[in-house]
């Protein structure tokens, strides 16, 4: 009956075909040892994948072995791989946890293109889904966080996704079929581990079938989500543009806070940073706003989103290359009315020139005005990004800016009656 249940919810889910080489996440746990039967008894085309950790010493070893003979057993090829989970996750700073998902996940890939693989089959149950409901509303999430574990996500399928762990054990007890033990699952170290041995026995006393439930409740979410995430796409359309996301279309939106936290949590910002963002709405311009791989910063108009790389930890720009051109005034020379030019009075100039990127304080007097203004306050009226601002160059003569690069002239060092020479400098 299990295997006729099995095959049922695999027709019913699409997970795979009849044709399909499957390759088997199989770690030796009793959850992975009954996926391994079950697809080997319906005569699907099988490899098998298993991670060492190397993290529990003779366990781990034990665990490789037994997946080796397993395999052995029933005539199916076994692929093994060895990880420095610790020294990984030292590298990337994330926890063990997540180092070894990162790295099973990732190899599991690799390996399938090599093998020519359909699909990947791990062993995930109810009792999966159920915990990953609670990790999810503990931690905080969206309505997307909610669903559970899906049946299906790109190459990734659970078969055993509609079967409960108490159901496993049984059938493996039917089956007579060894399988290993764990030790860490019986320790409430990880958040996980707490939630399976703690917080839901003490649910299961106030509602013995609080698994059900949950997963019933996790489906009725899921179909909700379906309408919500329509509504979503079509709200980022209207909200975000090249230039970033407009603040005014967000408020304007029936739910602005769905829709910012659906733009921003997949950036890897956490809900109470999205709350903070979207308080910003009604401040003044500035604020920044990190994830580990992105920016958000509350612009004028826009909230301007820059996803962070190595080069761009810091806002880096190439410094411009300015030639510079000595000339005698004549009668007949026509000052250039392009901002890629300047034009100035060579011998009000002290020399060497330096150019550097602007910094804060910095004034010098606008061309055509006759009282200095601060730079920052001329990148503001003209409306520029705080990208775009932090990329801005000054060229100086002593503490004195000269050019505003590419903008305009400081009106002290222009052109006028008394002018013999004159110094254009050129951005190329």
């Amino acid at each position: 009956m299990f295997h006729l249940d099995i095959a049922r919810y695999i027709e019913k889910e699409k997970l795979f075909g009849l044709k399909d080489k499957i390759l088997i996440a199989l770690s030796g746990g009793a959850d992975s040892v009954a996926l391994f039967r079950v697809l080997v008894y319906q005569g699907y085309s099988c490899e098998v994948a298993h991670c060492n950790f190397q993290l529990r010493g003779e366990e781990s070893e034990r665990d490789e072995q037994f997946v080796r003979n397993l395999c052995e057993q029933f005539g199916v090829q076994s692929h093994v791989i060895r990880f420095d989970t610790k020294e990984y996750a030292a590298q990337h700073h994330v926890s063990i946890e997540m180092a070894a998902r990162e790295l099973r996940y990732h190899w599991f890939e690799e390996l399938r293109k090599e093998l020519k693989a359909d699909v990947i089959a791990v062993a995930h149950h109810r009792d999966d889904s159920v915990e990953t409901f609670l990790l999810n509303l503990i931690r905080g999430t969206g309505i997307n966080g909610l669903n559970g574990i899906r049946p299906k996500n790109n190459r990734i399928v659970r078969p055993l996704l509609s079967v409960c762990r108490e159901d496993i054990l049984l059938y493996l007890k039917e089956l007579k079929q060894d399988y290993v033990t764990d030790s860490t699952n019986l320790q409430d170290e990880y958040t996980r581990n707490k939630i399976r041995l703690n917080l839901i026995p003490m649910m299961a006393a106030i509602n013995p079938s609080v698994k059900s439930s949950i997963c019933l409740t996790a489906a009725h979410l899921s179909d909700a989500s379906a309408i919500y995430n329509k509504v979503i796409e079509e709200g980022k359309k209207r909200v975000i543009s090249e230039d970033g996301i407009s603040i005014e279309k967000l408020q304007a939106e029936p739910s602005p806070r769905a829709l910012l936290f659906e733009i921003l949590y997949p950036l890897g910002f956490n809900p109470s940073q999205i709350d903070d963002v979207y308080r910003s709405l009604e401040r003044q311009s500035g604020r920044k706003f990190f994830s580990n791989s992105w920016m958000i910063v509350r612009d004028r108009t826009y909230l301007l989103t820059k996803e962070l790389t190595s080069e761009s930890l810091e806002t880096v720009s190439e410094e411009p290359v300015i030639t510079q051109e000595r000339i005698p005034y004549t009668a007949d020379f026509i000052i250039p009315r392009d901002k890629m030019t300047a034009c100035f009075d060579a011998d009000k100039i002290a020399y060497p020139l330096t150019l550097r990127k602007w910094q804060a304080g910095d004034r010098f007097v606008p061309f055509g005005m006759k009282g200095k203004k601060k730079v920052s306050d001329y990148l503001i009226d003209a409306k520029y990004s705080i990208f775009e601002k932090a990329n801005k160059y000054v060229m100086c003569s002593g503490e004195q800016i000269v050019w505003l690069v590419g903008e305009r002239i400081d009106n002290r060092f222009r052109i006028d009656e008394h002018t013999k020479n004159i110094l254009l400098l050129r951005l190329s």
